[in-house]
């Protein structure tokens, strides 16, 4: 088999969207594929999402399933040993028996952003956690202390519905309260008031999903002098402080990279004002930086260096050049 047939599968399996990409040894990303959600906890099809995934992607890249050397896949709400049961079924798929790991979604953007050196990933999406390695080489999660940010945007959209249902806003939130009236098609606070006793929407998953999707009209109100927005995002990023300065505890070093992953912290208000407030901590000094690749390359970029495969400048920017996922 020559070098150029021998492949890795990296996979990014979110909460929303499942990213698979294949590449050879050199880093040179040859297909890419994205369909539905990766986690059982939020779509029941994804199995079937991550399979169909996987064999488009090997599909479009003329690749049999017996030339993939490794595969590491990235996936969200995997926290527990109870998980690895139904995340392990993600990628059983006939012939594709080459060595496999499947980790947390934070440890492939971990590995991502910092090229698997030490630093601290601060995730919030569809989901929220704060991973880092250390020096040592230590993986720490701030769920590790029981410790959670509520900052996924699910989060903000519920606690946004509370204030405005609780009658906490002013003349600046007017813009928001019309566009969530139109989001949940409503006319008025007293029908959203209706729907919000009979539960929103009866199905726990599907109401979560729905709440999650309102989530850019917070964060972008709050970049329009909601204050109501501005009060519900400020909760959340102070969450994402503590949770950030715990896992920066865990370092020697005074000066630690930290780099942000998802829709809700790469929005404006989000990212500047986390970034305003890490830059006055006292304890230690965190350098925000962008991730020097997305968590999908992060994951083939894991599979080729478990794999033993040399990784050189060459494979990085080879890797970076995919700019889709």
């Amino acid at each position: 088999m020559s070098s150029q047939s021998k492949v890795v599968i990296g996979i990014d399996g979110g909460g929303t969207h499942t990213r698979v990409i294949v590449v050879n040894t050199e880093g040179n990303v040859i297909s890419y594929v994205e369909k539905g959600a990766s986690s059982i906890k939020k779509d029941l099809n994804a199995i079937d999402n991550v399979h169909q995934a996987i064999e488009e992607a090997l599909t479009q890249a003329s690749c049999d399933v017996i030339n993939v050397q490794g595969l590491t896949a990235g996936i969200a709400g995997l926290d527990s040993d109870e998980d690895y049961k139904w995340a392990e079924k993600l990628t059983q798929i006939e012939g594709l028996n080459c060595s496999k790991w499947i980790v947390n979604d934070a440890v492939i953007a971990q590995s991502g952003a910092f090229l698997m050196k030490p630093g601290i990933v601060v995730i919030s999406g569809t989901g929220s956690i704060i991973f880092a390695i250390n020096e040592m080489g230590k993986s720490i999660r701030n769920y590790d202390f029981y410790h959670y940010a509520s900052s996924a945007a699910r989060f903000l959209s519920y606690e946004a519905m509370f204030e405005i249902l609780a009658g906490n806003t002013n003349e600046s939130d007017q813009i928001l309260i019309g566009n969530v009236l139109s989001y949940w098609n409503v006319k008025n606070i007293d029908q959203l008031r209706t729907l919000g006793m009979q539960g929103f929407i009866k199905d726990k998953r599907e109401r979560d999903r729905f709440f999650g999707k309102m989530g850019p009209l917070i964060t972008e109100a709050s970049n329009h002098g909601s204050n109501l927005a501005s009060s519900v995002c400020n909760r959340a990023i102070h969450q994402l402080v503590v949770g950030i300065e715990i896992l920066g505890s865990c370092f020697s070093s005074d000066v630690i990279p930290v780099a942000y992953i998802g829709s809700v912290l790469n929005s404006p208000y989000m990212k500047s004002t986390l970034t305003e407030l890490l830059q006055q901590r006292k304890r230690k000094t965190y350098m925000v930086q962008e991730p020097a690749l997305s968590s999908v390359c992060g994951a083939a970029l894991m599979a080729l260096t478990n794999l033993g495969i040399p990784i050189n400048e060459e494979t990085i920017i080879n890797l970076q050049e995919h700019k889709t996922c």
